[in-house]
């Protein structure tokens, strides 16, 4: 019988760490964090505040912008309409009492004042009308007078013909008032 001869498996010997000298290697010098957080606090800063102008300065842009929006328009001339004087019977109320009265309108514009004038005759009609059916009572007083205007305004401002819009009457300013 053969004998076998047996194998020989080699040994791993780890090596043998030599103990360093502590002058041989460099000092394991640790990085100092407080520089980053110096930076990181500068920029936060920075930032903070350049934020806080754009803030500012655009608040003011808006500020500047409404400050413009705000300011009138220069006023334009106003416009004036002057009626001829209206007598008319008021509304019995124990005797006969009349009322003469002469005003004028502010109107938007020149063509208006065209407009009115074209349409003369229907005008003089409504406010004739409109004031004939009056008491000396409902219209002697400041309140009745300013209501007065009101309905005045409301008359002339209904448009001439079925598809005509309008008219743009701002204002009625009595020029004579007399109740008799």
């Amino acid at each position: 019988m053969a004998t076998s001869t047996p194998k020989i498996i080699p040994k791993v010997v780890p090596k043998a760490v030599s103990p360093v000298e502590p002058e041989a290697e460099a000092p394991v010098v640790k990085k100092s964090r407080k520089k980053l957080f110096v930076i990181l606090a500068i920029l936060i800063l920075l930032s903070g505040g350049g934020a806080g102008a754009w803030y500012f300065l655009d608040q003011g842009a808006d500020t500047n912008a409404a400050a413009d929006k705000a300011k009138p328009e220069p006023a334009s001339t106003p416009v004036f309409v002057v009626l001829d004087p209206f007598t008319v019977n008021l509304q019995s109320e124990g005797g006969d009492q009349f009322l003469q009265v002469a005003f004028t309108l502010q109107v938007a514009d020149q063509a208006e004042v065209d407009l009115i004038k074209l349409y003369m005759p229907q005008v003089r009609s409504r406010v004739l009308l409109m004031l004939s059916s009056k008491r000396a009572s409902e219209i002697s007083t400041l309140e009745g007078k300013k209501k007065l205007a009101d309905e005045i305004i409301a008359q002339v401002k209904q448009p001439f013909n079925p598809k005509g819009a309008s008219l743009g009457i701002s204002n009625v300013f009595f020029t004579s008032f007399v109740i008799q």
